[in-house]
């Protein structure tokens, strides 16, 4: 069924596992001992999201998937590592260190967002993929693992259906410049 032009998509712009990544968030979420009031990420919603764009009218979409083919933009590995708890009960998987080509693709999109005039976070990124959510306390430490290693060759548009659903709008493939 076609969307209305003047209708509003939840959308966001992340980096979307493939299946072998997937299992892995997967298992590392599913080796916390989660408290009974917090509520584990579904499997097919864990996601690193790269910027937020909350309501969009539909009729923006054309120009939207166009301008967030940003060029060039290489592969490069992601290192998860670090299980934090983080304030509003959110428990978060995410990268000790960063890569820079990550912060460099924030920023690419970032640019491309405000070019056509839609807003971007104001605070400072925050890569992560949330395992879970209304965890009531701190848990306790992980035991170390290995880090979750994640080549990111692309990045994705995605709706955030009224069914709750995430809905890949857009595949975006990274090829070495």
């Amino acid at each position: 069924m076609p969307t209305p032009r003047d209708a509003t998509l939840r959308l966001f712009v992340a980096l979307w596992p493939g299946a072998a990544v997937r299992r892995a968030l997967a298992a590392r979420r599913d080796a916390v001992p989660w408290p009974g009031a917090a509520r584990p990420t579904a499997t097919d919603k864990l996601h690193l999201t790269l910027h937020f764009l909350g309501g969009v009218a539909a009729g923006r979409l054309p120009a939207l998937r166009a301008a967030l083919a940003v060029e060039p933009v290489s592969p490069f590995d992601l290192q998860l590592d670090a299980v934090r708890n983080w304030r509003g009960g959110l428990v978060v998987l995410q990268p000790s260190t960063p890569p820079p080509e990550l912060g460099r693709l924030h920023a690419a999109l970032g640019e491309v967002l405000l070019g056509l005039g839609l807003a971007v976070e104001r605070r400072t990124y925050r890569p992560h993929v949330t395992l879970a959510r209304d965890c009531p306390a701190p848990l306790p430490p992980s035991p170390p693992g290995a880090p979750l290693r994640w080549r990111i060759d692309g990045h994705v548009l995605v709706q955030s259906a009224p069914d709750g659903q995430y809905r890949v709008l857009q595949h975006y493939v990274h090829h070495a410049a």
